[in-house]
Protein backbone atom coordinates (compact mmCIF):
# COMPACT_ATOMS: atom_id res chain seq x y z
CA UNK A 1 0.00 0.00 0.00
CA UNK A 2 1.24 2.99 -0.96
CA UNK A 3 1.43 6.32 2.11
CA UNK A 4 1.47 9.40 1.04
CA UNK A 5 2.36 12.40 3.87
CA UNK A 6 -0.11 14.32 2.61
CA UNK A 7 -4.15 13.65 2.61
CA UNK A 8 -6.36 14.43 -0.22
CA UNK A 9 -9.52 16.53 0.03
CA UNK A 10 -12.05 18.38 -1.89
CA UNK A 11 -10.22 21.39 -0.52
CA UNK A 12 -6.95 20.21 -1.59
CA UNK A 13 -3.91 18.86 0.34
CA UNK A 14 -3.35 18.87 3.92
CA UNK A 15 0.48 18.59 5.17
CA UNK A 16 1.40 16.02 8.33
CA UNK A 17 1.78 18.42 11.48
CA UNK A 18 3.45 17.58 14.24
CA UNK A 19 3.81 19.07 17.96
CA UNK A 20 6.41 17.46 20.30
CA UNK A 21 6.02 16.99 24.86
CA UNK A 22 8.68 17.12 26.33
CA UNK A 23 9.25 17.95 30.58
CA UNK A 24 11.29 20.18 32.84
CA UNK A 25 15.08 18.75 33.70
CA UNK A 26 15.88 18.39 37.24
CA UNK A 27 19.54 17.71 37.14
CA UNK A 28 22.69 18.68 35.02
CA UNK A 29 22.40 15.46 33.30
CA UNK A 30 19.05 15.32 32.52
CA UNK A 31 19.38 19.32 31.30
CA UNK A 32 21.91 17.76 28.83
CA UNK A 33 19.35 15.05 27.51
CA UNK A 34 16.75 17.36 27.27
CA UNK A 35 18.92 19.69 25.53
CA UNK A 36 20.20 17.54 23.18
CA UNK A 37 16.94 16.02 22.14
CA UNK A 38 16.09 19.66 21.12
CA UNK A 39 18.90 19.89 18.70
CA UNK A 40 18.14 16.76 17.53
CA UNK A 41 14.18 17.38 16.98
CA UNK A 42 14.50 20.97 16.01
CA UNK A 43 15.04 20.60 12.57
CA UNK A 44 12.02 19.06 11.97
CA UNK A 45 10.10 21.80 12.59
CA UNK A 46 7.65 21.02 14.39
CA UNK A 47 4.79 23.30 14.94
CA UNK A 48 5.06 23.60 18.70
CA UNK A 49 6.61 22.06 21.67
CA UNK A 50 5.20 22.02 25.00
CA UNK A 51 6.98 21.56 28.91
CA UNK A 52 4.62 20.09 31.23
CA UNK A 53 4.48 20.84 34.67
CA UNK A 54 4.64 18.63 37.95
CA UNK A 55 2.03 17.32 40.33
CA UNK A 56 1.11 20.15 42.42
CA UNK A 57 2.88 22.84 40.33
CA UNK A 58 6.21 21.06 41.58
CA UNK A 59 8.39 22.28 38.14
CA UNK A 60 7.05 25.34 37.87
CA UNK A 61 10.04 27.38 38.02
CA UNK A 62 11.77 24.85 35.98
CA UNK A 63 8.98 24.82 33.13
CA UNK A 64 9.03 28.30 33.10
CA UNK A 65 13.26 28.68 32.90
CA UNK A 66 12.88 26.14 30.14
CA UNK A 67 10.22 27.50 27.89
CA UNK A 68 12.21 30.99 28.07
CA UNK A 69 15.45 29.56 27.27
CA UNK A 70 13.22 27.84 24.24
CA UNK A 71 12.42 31.55 23.36
CA UNK A 72 16.06 33.09 23.52
CA UNK A 73 17.69 30.21 21.84
CA UNK A 74 15.66 28.75 19.15
CA UNK A 75 13.60 28.94 16.37
CA UNK A 76 11.14 26.47 18.10
CA UNK A 77 7.26 27.82 19.27
CA UNK A 78 7.09 26.82 22.84
CA UNK A 79 3.90 26.28 24.79
CA UNK A 80 3.96 25.98 28.47
CA UNK A 81 2.21 23.93 30.78
CA UNK A 82 -0.38 25.51 33.02
CA UNK A 83 -2.18 23.72 36.40
CA UNK A 84 -4.81 25.11 38.81
CA UNK A 85 -3.04 23.11 41.38
CA UNK A 86 -2.17 24.40 44.84
CA UNK A 87 -1.72 28.40 43.68
CA UNK A 88 -4.18 31.30 44.17
CA UNK A 89 -5.47 33.22 40.78
CA UNK A 90 -3.52 36.28 41.73
CA UNK A 91 -0.30 33.22 41.79
CA UNK A 92 -1.51 31.80 38.76
CA UNK A 93 -2.12 34.98 36.48
CA UNK A 94 1.18 36.62 37.48
CA UNK A 95 2.78 32.84 36.15
CA UNK A 96 1.02 33.89 33.02
CA UNK A 97 1.81 37.25 32.90
CA UNK A 98 5.50 36.22 32.74
CA UNK A 99 4.87 33.61 30.50
CA UNK A 100 3.25 36.70 27.91
CA UNK A 101 6.78 39.07 28.67
CA UNK A 102 8.78 36.49 27.90
CA UNK A 103 7.14 35.89 24.46
CA UNK A 104 5.27 32.61 24.89
CA UNK A 105 2.15 32.66 23.45
CA UNK A 106 0.78 29.56 23.40
CA UNK A 107 -0.51 27.36 27.19
CA UNK A 108 -1.46 24.21 27.82
CA UNK A 109 -4.41 24.34 30.53
CA UNK A 110 -5.10 21.73 32.34
CA UNK A 111 -6.53 21.29 35.95
CA UNK A 112 -3.86 19.09 37.12
CA UNK A 113 -2.75 16.17 39.42
CA UNK A 114 -3.19 16.76 43.22
CA UNK A 115 0.39 17.34 44.94
CA UNK A 116 0.02 13.81 46.79
CA UNK A 117 -0.35 12.51 43.29
CA UNK A 118 -2.75 10.18 41.02
CA UNK A 119 -5.03 8.42 42.74
CA UNK A 120 -5.70 11.30 45.85
CA UNK A 121 -8.87 13.39 45.88
CA UNK A 122 -8.26 16.73 43.76
CA UNK A 123 -9.04 20.26 46.02
CA UNK A 124 -9.03 23.78 44.60
CA UNK A 125 -7.49 26.18 45.95
CA UNK A 126 -9.73 28.57 48.08
CA UNK A 127 -8.43 31.35 46.00
CA UNK A 128 -7.58 29.59 43.08
CA UNK A 129 -8.99 28.37 39.33
CA UNK A 130 -11.25 25.78 40.40
CA UNK A 131 -11.39 23.78 37.10
CA UNK A 132 -9.88 24.14 33.69
CA UNK A 133 -12.65 25.82 32.01
CA UNK A 134 -12.16 28.61 34.60
CA UNK A 135 -8.14 28.86 33.89
CA UNK A 136 -8.98 28.91 30.32
CA UNK A 137 -11.16 31.89 31.03
CA UNK A 138 -8.49 33.88 33.33
CA UNK A 139 -5.66 33.06 30.92
CA UNK A 140 -7.64 34.40 27.87
CA UNK A 141 -8.39 37.55 30.13
CA UNK A 142 -4.43 38.07 30.36
CA UNK A 143 -3.63 38.20 26.39
CA UNK A 144 -3.93 36.89 23.41
CA UNK A 145 -2.77 33.46 23.98
CA UNK A 146 -3.41 30.15 22.06
CA UNK A 147 -4.96 27.70 24.81
CA UNK A 148 -4.50 23.90 24.02
CA UNK A 149 -6.57 21.55 26.97
CA UNK A 150 -6.30 17.90 27.41
CA UNK A 151 -8.84 15.47 26.26
CA UNK A 152 -9.26 11.80 26.93
CA UNK A 153 -10.38 8.66 24.65
CA UNK A 154 -11.03 6.81 27.78
CA UNK A 155 -12.06 9.09 29.46
CA UNK A 156 -10.72 11.05 32.34
CA UNK A 157 -9.86 8.75 35.47
CA UNK A 158 -11.98 10.66 37.97
CA UNK A 159 -15.27 11.24 35.63
CA UNK A 160 -18.02 9.47 35.71
CA UNK A 161 -18.68 8.51 32.32
CA UNK A 162 -17.06 9.17 28.92
CA UNK A 163 -20.37 11.67 28.27
CA UNK A 164 -19.77 13.20 31.35
CA UNK A 165 -16.19 14.18 30.49
CA UNK A 166 -16.79 15.32 26.50
CA UNK A 167 -19.38 17.68 28.86
CA UNK A 168 -15.96 19.16 30.30
CA UNK A 169 -14.29 19.31 27.47
CA UNK A 170 -17.10 21.46 25.72
CA UNK A 171 -16.89 23.89 28.80
CA UNK A 172 -13.40 24.33 28.17
CA UNK A 173 -14.13 25.08 24.77
CA UNK A 174 -16.74 27.09 24.99
CA UNK A 175 -14.13 29.17 28.20
CA UNK A 176 -11.83 29.86 25.13
CA UNK A 177 -10.06 26.58 24.18
CA UNK A 178 -8.44 26.40 21.07
CA UNK A 179 -7.59 22.84 20.58
CA UNK A 180 -6.82 19.87 22.76
CA UNK A 181 -4.49 17.10 22.75
CA UNK A 182 -5.30 13.55 24.05
CA UNK A 183 -4.24 11.53 26.47
CA UNK A 184 -2.05 8.42 24.60
CA UNK A 185 -3.92 5.37 23.06
CA UNK A 186 -2.15 2.35 21.79
CA UNK A 187 -5.47 1.00 20.12
CA UNK A 188 -6.56 3.48 16.88
CA UNK A 189 -10.36 2.81 17.38
CA UNK A 190 -10.39 4.11 20.71
CA UNK A 191 -9.43 7.47 19.34
CA UNK A 192 -11.45 7.61 15.95
CA UNK A 193 -14.29 6.83 17.70
CA UNK A 194 -14.15 9.12 20.52
CA UNK A 195 -13.78 11.74 17.69
CA UNK A 196 -16.86 10.67 16.26
CA UNK A 197 -18.82 11.02 19.65
CA UNK A 198 -17.13 14.69 20.36
CA UNK A 199 -18.27 16.03 16.90
CA UNK A 200 -21.16 14.76 17.62
CA UNK A 201 -21.66 16.65 20.71
CA UNK A 202 -20.81 19.83 18.51
CA UNK A 203 -17.58 20.27 19.56
CA UNK A 204 -15.43 21.30 16.49
CA UNK A 205 -11.55 22.62 17.97
CA UNK A 206 -8.97 19.92 16.35
CA UNK A 207 -8.38 17.20 18.90
CA UNK A 208 -4.97 16.15 18.33
CA UNK A 209 -4.03 12.57 19.20
CA UNK A 210 -1.06 12.13 21.79
CA UNK A 211 1.46 9.25 20.70
CA UNK A 212 3.49 7.84 23.54
CA UNK A 213 6.36 6.33 21.71
CA UNK A 214 6.58 3.07 24.24
CA UNK A 215 10.80 3.41 25.01
CA UNK A 216 9.95 1.14 28.26
CA UNK A 217 7.17 -1.09 28.26
CA UNK A 218 7.03 -1.63 31.56
CA UNK A 219 7.56 1.86 32.63
CA UNK A 220 4.67 2.84 29.65
CA UNK A 221 2.60 -0.06 31.00
CA UNK A 222 2.44 1.64 35.07
CA UNK A 223 2.02 5.10 33.13
CA UNK A 224 -1.33 3.49 31.50
CA UNK A 225 -2.14 2.58 34.38
CA UNK A 226 -2.20 5.73 36.50
CA UNK A 227 -3.48 7.98 33.70
CA UNK A 228 -6.55 5.68 32.65
CA UNK A 229 -5.19 4.46 29.42
CA UNK A 230 -5.20 1.14 28.24
CA UNK A 231 -2.59 -1.92 27.16
CA UNK A 232 -3.93 -4.06 24.82
CA UNK A 233 -2.76 -7.87 25.15
CA UNK A 234 -0.62 -7.88 21.73
CA UNK A 235 1.23 -4.84 22.88
CA UNK A 236 2.45 -6.73 25.70
CA UNK A 237 2.96 -9.91 23.25
CA UNK A 238 5.21 -7.80 21.68
CA UNK A 239 7.40 -6.86 24.32
CA UNK A 240 7.53 -9.68 26.41
CA UNK A 241 10.83 -11.21 26.55
CA UNK A 242 12.78 -8.11 25.51
CA UNK A 243 13.36 -6.99 29.05
CA UNK A 244 16.95 -7.28 29.12
CA UNK A 245 17.57 -6.99 25.35
CA UNK A 246 17.37 -3.30 24.45
CA UNK A 247 18.12 -3.19 21.02
CA UNK A 248 15.74 -5.33 19.74
CA UNK A 249 13.14 -3.60 22.40
CA UNK A 250 14.31 -0.51 20.62
CA UNK A 251 13.23 -1.83 17.20
CA UNK A 252 10.00 -2.98 18.00
CA UNK A 253 9.21 0.69 19.84
CA UNK A 254 10.09 1.95 16.56
CA UNK A 255 7.85 -0.91 14.38
CA UNK A 256 4.92 -0.74 16.94
CA UNK A 257 4.85 3.37 17.02
CA UNK A 258 5.19 3.46 13.10
CA UNK A 259 2.64 1.33 12.55
CA UNK A 260 0.34 3.20 14.94
CA UNK A 261 1.01 6.48 13.16
CA UNK A 262 0.91 5.50 9.22
CA UNK A 263 -2.27 3.59 10.23
CA UNK A 264 -4.03 7.29 11.53
CA UNK A 265 -2.89 8.83 8.43
CA UNK A 266 -4.69 6.29 6.85
CA UNK A 267 -8.06 7.47 8.35
CA UNK A 268 -7.23 11.33 8.03
CA UNK A 269 -5.21 12.13 10.31
CA UNK A 270 -2.65 15.02 10.16
CA UNK A 271 -1.77 16.08 13.81
CA UNK A 272 0.23 13.96 15.91
CA UNK A 273 1.61 15.65 19.51
CA UNK A 274 4.23 13.27 20.83
CA UNK A 275 4.93 12.57 24.51
CA UNK A 276 8.35 12.50 23.92
CA UNK A 277 9.89 11.44 27.19
CA UNK A 278 13.08 13.94 26.46
CA UNK A 279 14.52 11.33 24.12
CA UNK A 280 14.74 12.15 20.30
CA UNK A 281 15.49 8.96 18.51
CA UNK A 282 12.24 7.43 18.19
CA UNK A 283 10.44 10.83 17.75
CA UNK A 284 12.70 11.37 14.77
CA UNK A 285 12.41 8.18 13.59
CA UNK A 286 8.34 8.68 13.67
CA UNK A 287 8.29 11.97 11.89
CA UNK A 288 10.69 10.76 9.24
CA UNK A 289 8.66 8.02 8.02
CA UNK A 290 5.63 10.62 8.26
CA UNK A 291 7.77 12.82 5.54
CA UNK A 292 9.31 15.08 7.63
CA UNK A 293 12.72 16.14 6.92
CA UNK A 294 15.32 18.54 8.54
CA UNK A 295 15.43 21.69 7.93
CA UNK A 296 17.72 24.51 8.17
CA UNK A 297 18.88 24.11 11.69
CA UNK A 298 17.47 26.73 13.72
CA UNK A 299 18.56 25.87 16.98
CA UNK A 300 22.21 26.42 15.80
CA UNK A 301 21.45 29.61 13.85
CA UNK A 302 19.65 31.42 16.78
CA UNK A 303 22.88 30.46 19.05
CA UNK A 304 25.43 32.00 16.65
CA UNK A 305 23.35 35.46 16.95
CA UNK A 306 23.42 35.82 20.34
Amino acid sequence: MRRSTHRASRDGYHPIRVSIEFFPPKTDEMEKILWNSIERLAPLQPSFVSVTYGAGGSTRERTHNTVARMVRETGLKPAAHLTCVDASREEIDAVVQSYWDAGVRHIVALRGDPAEGVGHAYRPHPEGYASTAELVEGIKRIGAFKVSVSAYPEKHPEASSLDADIDALKAKVDAGADQAITQFFFENEIYLRYLEKVRAAGITIPIIPGILPVQNFKQAANFARRTGASVPYWLAARFEGLEDDVETRRLVAGAVAAEQVLDLVDEGVNDFHFYSMNRSDLVYAICHLLGLRAQAPKLAAAKAAA
